[in-house]
């Protein structure tokens, strides 16, 4: 079956300026098909979320999945070869077996085209459904593909029977498409077989959905993967942190944005699925919705053709103000053995024109024992006597341990007030305004007891 599907994920959908997310890589595959016969039942979401352009494209990737199929299996025309068969479950309030097993193209065919958008999403129903079309006495391996653009709203939960399939030797494989439902991409995870990111696949774009179909069609026709070798390289926007040991083949760091990872070979006797995590961390100051990755690329022995989403991530950056340029600078040079040098530096003018305030206030007849809490506002008084804030500052004045009560003076508390565009020569008006009270007191809330006559 080569390469049955490729994917890459992340853990987060949005990071700070200098955060960092979990990239993982999935591959699974499994033996060739004409040699390893497979009953594959396809469980297509019909709901009514799908109407229009989605279920459009469903159907397009469905009916491409069985030509595929047809031609690679080698049967007669018009007919899926080589033992195996193709099953469809439709589902929306519930499920519907559209066909049986089959191995006619045109009965599946029609099955597919058949299909009407309406009602609500039961995933239960639909896996229950189509482990149904299994025969528990037939030697084929038994595969379900998945596919739903939403949330369960009908029915019970569906991985208590999603677990018990997989428990039984099914392998399932879930492709989302976020459409108006939204799709719960961890639910997804839960039903497929392991790796997750081997299993489930996830697009924001219907017209995706016919490349998708085709990729695990193709794929499947082919027998396992050997001599893998995955070059991956982020964006320079991103650098590797650390990197996971994979759960099949080697994966080394070539640089901060490059790791290959090699896979010697994988599905050639059995279904299996690898998978690669490592964490990155975003390193600019510029936020905006962001590729994860610059390119990465595939090759294997076999030529399977085989691709990776391309996650995006939401980075949010802090706004971060420069006030002032930096300096040009003056390039000069010394001689050798020339132990002094008189250069010309040229004019420099005063920048960054502005005052400060530093103002002293006396807090009159303090009590021991008691903190003050001390607030200063600061104005500047413009023409015709309006007033512009200028800043606020607030303190905690400790309490001494004087005899009687005394005054505390506060010193050096500092305001900058920028020229704001006028000239550093010309008088400005301030305005100080004073607030200062204690913090703690002796007072205590008397407990009223209630007495009964």
């Amino acid at each position: 079956m080569g390469i049955t599907s490729s994917n890459k994920q992340i853990d987060v959908q949005r990071i700070d300026c200098d955060g960092t997310l979990q990239v993982t890589l999935g591959l699974s595959a499994a033996p060739d098909i004409t040699s390893n016969p497979t009953d594959i039942v396809l469980i297509l979401d019909r709901s009514g979320s799908m109407a229009g352009s989605a279920l459009a494209n469903l159907k397009l990737g469905v009916n491409t999945f069985i030509d595929i199929l047809s031609e690679s299996t080698g049967g007669a025309p018009d007919s899926i070869g080589s033992g195996s068969r193709i099953g469809i479950v439709s589902f929306a309030d519930t499920a519907t077996a559209n066909t049986q097993l089959i191995t006619s193209v045109a009965d599946l065919k029609a099955a597919t085209d058949s299909l009407v958008a309406g009602g609500s999403t039961n995933h239960a129903a639909a896996f229950e459904k189509a482990e149904t079309l299994f025969d528990p006495m037939s030697s084929n391996a038994r595969v379900m593909v998945m596919f739903t653009d939403g949330k369960t709203t009908a029915g019970p939960p569906a991985a208590p029977v999603a677990q018990a399939a997989k428990a039984a030797g099914i392998l399932i494989y879930c492709i989302g498409l976020i459409g108006t439902g939204g799709i719960d991409v961890a639910t997804l995870e839960l039903w497929a077989s392991a790796p997750p990111a081997s299993y489930v696949l996830v697009t924001p774009d219907d017209a995706d959905l016919e490349k998708l179909f085709q990729d695990l069609a193709q794929n499947i026709s082919k027998t396992g993967a050997t001599n893998i070798v995955i070059d991956e390289v982020i964006s320079p926007e991103f650098m590797i942190m650390s990197m996971s040991s994979p759960s099949k083949g080697t994966a080394t760091m070539q640089d901060v944005r490059t790791i290959q990872w090699k896979i010697p070979e994988l599905g050639v006797t059995a279904n299996e699925g690898a998978s690669l995590s490592f964490r990155i961390r975003h390193i600019t100051q510029q936020p905006g919705e962001k590729a994860v990755n610059e390119k990465i690329t595939y090759s294997d022995s076999e030529g399977n053709k085989v691709s990776f989403p391309d996650p995006k991530v939401t980075v949010e950056c802090a706004v971060v103000v420069t006030p002032e340029s930096c300096p040009e600078p003056q390039n000069f040079t010394v001689e050798p053995c020339q132990d002094s040098v008189v250069i010309d530096a040229g004019d420099t003018y005063l920048e960054s024109a502005g005052r400060i305030v530093q103002l002293d206030v006396r807090i009159k007849n303090v009590c021991p024992g008691k903190e003050v809490a001390l607030a200063v506002l600061l104005s500047e008084v413009e023409e015709g006597g309006e007033e512009r804030q200028r800043g606020m500052k607030a303190f905690t004045i400790p309490a001494h341990d004087y005899p009687g009560c005394r005054d505390v003076l506060v010193r050096c508390i500092k305001f900058v007030v920028p020229e704001d565009g006028e000239s550093q020569c010309s008088s400005r008006e301030f305005r100080a305004r004073i607030i200062a009270h204690n913090v703690n007191t002796d007072y205590e809330c008397c407990q009223q007891e209630i007495s009964l006559a």
